[in-house]
């Protein structure tokens, strides 16, 4: 959500900080705006797209400057709201949420300062001002007002006195700092720079960094250095490209084949069953005596989670239970003297602020900490005991697609792995396993081979005003990513449900314009799902159902059939998952939607 970048080198700062704000696009946005120092501050905003910015953007030299697209929270869309924001010879720009701003504000009002927005961040740029005009002392100054908030923030800031440099510090907020050669970069996302260099520092809670372009300091808030450490990330330019696809988002779906085996390759061991995880720090004890698993997250993190929780008590015989982490921090769970906990917490970024705080809350009360995310060096690595990356590279459509598929990869892992330490399941069955996951990535692709049928099916029902999704066991929490993917970037009313809970209520809205989508896999529901069917369509419904090759007996019971490849149990929802999400994107494709930018929501939640 929102997306910071800063630049100091020899370049020009305006087309720097402009190409650097589009590679921060698909995190959402509604306004921009740049700063940049020349002989003083050169400021031009705009809401809306970059598009408007740069239509407006006057010739400007300088080597400094800081950008900004924001995300409405405090105030409209608008010129005045947008960022960055100035108060006398200083500009800031900020990402996060500050608490207090409302008494900050009427301080600053009474000493005499005039406010011409209605967001939190006008605060900071004051306070700034303020306490650089009492010390005179632009670090002394920032460090000053930085103990004065109350909340979340990443922030930035460039002073007219200074032209060479930009100052940056953060707290519950993403802020990452960039090496360039003969630059330097500050940035909420590393694809902001990734053209540039792959050589990140990652700022930690509280701490600073004083930019220029051939140095950086660090710095806690009493002004004592840092010593920080260099990390090279993996991810090249390209994978950040749409490389000839439409969307991000079609290209994300494509390469779920080369994500879901980078998510295993070089863990699995067919000749005796077993999962490596080296980078897992939980000893064989503890596992053994895991007696149960909590899992957060939020959105699609949250299917996942859905998923794994059955996996964990089938596989490795551990209770499970699952929580949002908005609602999780929020009530009073229940821990015994002699519980073995085990917390893990999913997010795609890293840096989902509701996931974090229920994470700090588990640690607090004794659990061991797991996080599985995507993000070298996000938030959430710094607050777990332990982090396992799913590698799948960056991401860029805001709805989540191979980031999904390879959480779910990472889950299965662990869940084999624990069942194998705790005797759970034997060789034999743990290869069988093994195998029909090394399969996936060539059944992914059997799927992406028969996306024109798919297409045909979404353009069909592109008109409908609702969808419902429908299955049970594994698949319950497929439907619920279904119908999540159709909302998020078609904006059709969609619902997912367990399909034996139809009956308690969402058979009432059930007419014969609204297409019921069944997840119908083999399995031991299967039988029950089928029964389900019959439900809907005595309600004459149109029904499409997901189910496996060869499933021959599925076509007396629907309309349509999107076919999967034969796979474990399991496994299924894997493929079953990327059926929706073409689903998803043709229906999308077909309604003239913004697909990679949906309206209203961001990439990375970094607010509650």
């Amino acid at each position: 959500m929102c997306g910071i970048v800063g630049y100091v080198g020899v370049n020009l700062a305006k087309q720097e900080l402009i190409d650097s704000l589009k590679k921060l696009e698909y995190r959402g946005y509604d306004s921009v705006g740049i700063t940049i120092l020349n002989s003083s501050l050169e400021t031009c905003k705009a809401p809306g797209k970059i598009s408007e910015l740069e239509s407006k953007l006057p010739e400007i030299d300088g080597y400094t400057g800081i950008g900004h697209t924001r995300w409405a929270t405090h105030g409209q869309p608008t010129e005045q709201n947008a960022h960055p924001h100035l108060s006398g010879n200083i500009s800031v720009v900020h990402n996060g949420i500050i608490e207090n701003y409302h008494q900050l504000k009427d301080e600053l009002i009474e000493m005499g300062y005039e406010f011409k927005s209605e967001t939190d961040t006008e605060v900071i740029a004051h306070l700034l001002h303020l306490n650089y005009q009492q010390s005179r002392d632009f670090h002394t100054a920032f460090r000053k007002t930085l103990k004065l908030l109350e909340g979340s923030y990443a922030v930035a800031a460039v002073c007219e006195d200074i032209p060479d440099e930009i100052i940056a510090g953060k707290k519950n907020s993403p802020l990452v700092v960039g090496l360039g050669d003969n630059c330097n970069f500050a940035a909420s996302d590393i694809t902001a720079f990734l053209k540039h260099t792959k050589d990140v520092i990652f700022l930690e809670d509280l701490e600073i960094a004083q930019i220029q372009k051939n140095d950086v300091q660090f710095f806690d808030l009493e002004g004592k250095p840092v010593e920080k450490e260099k990390t090279r990330v993996e991810w090249d330019l390209e994978d950040a490209e749409k490389a000839g696809y439409e969307h991000f988002m079609l290209k994300e779906i494509h390469e779920q084949t080369k994500s879901v085996y980078n998510t295993f390759a070089g863990k699995l061991s067919e000749l005796d069953g077993s999962i490596n995880l080296d980078e897992l720090n939980l000893t064989k004890k503890q596992i053994r005596n895991l007696n149960r698993i909590e899992l957060i997250a939020c959105g699609t993190s949250y299917n996942a989670g859905l998923i794994a929780r059955y996996l964990f008590e089938q596989l490795a015989g551990i209770h499970t239970n699952i929580d949002t982490g908005s609602e999780y921090r929020y009530r009073n769970p229940v821990f015994c003297e002699d519980d073995d906990v085990l917390s893990i917490a999913i997010s795609q970024s890293g840096e989902t602020a509701d996931t974090i705080a229920a994470l700090q809350s588990l640690k607090s009360s004794g659990c061991n900490t797991l996080a599985i995310t995507n993000v070298i060096g996000s938030s959430i690595t710094r607050d777990a005991d332990d982090t396992m990356y799913i590698k799948s590279g960056p991401e860029l459509g805001v709805a989540a697609t191979k980031t999904f598929t390879s959480q779910l990869t990472i889950l299965y892992l662990l869940a084999v792995h624990f069942a194998r330490v705790r005797n759970k399941i034997n060789t034999d069955d743990s290869r069988n396993f093994i195998r029909a996951l090394k399969k996936l990535p060539g059944n992914i692709q059997k799927i992406l081979n028969s996306k024109d049928t798919i297409r045909e099916c979404a353009e069909q029902f592109s008109d409908v005003s609702d969808y419902f999704f429908i299955g049970r066991y594994t698949n319950y929490p497929v439907a619920l990513e279904g119908a999540l993917k159709l909302k998020e970037i078609s904006y059709i009313h969609a619902e997912g449900y367990a399909a034996g809970e139809l009956k308690h209520g969402p058979l009432a809205l059930i007419t014969d314009n609204t297409p019921v989508v069944a997840i119908a896999t083999p399995g031991h529901t299967y039988d029950k799902t089928l029964s389900n069917i019959m439900e809907v369509k005595a309600r004459n419904a149109t029904v499409i159902a997901v189910a496996e090759e060869g499933d021959h007996e599925i076509n007396k019971y629907v309309d349509i059939v999107l076919r999967v490849p034969e796979t474990e149990e399991l496994l299924s929802p894997i493929l079953s998952t990327i059926v929706l999400q073409l689903l998803a994107y043709y229906t999308a494709l077909a309604r003239g939607c913004s697909i990679d930018k949906p309206r209203n929501l961001a990439k990375s939640v970094t607010v509650e």
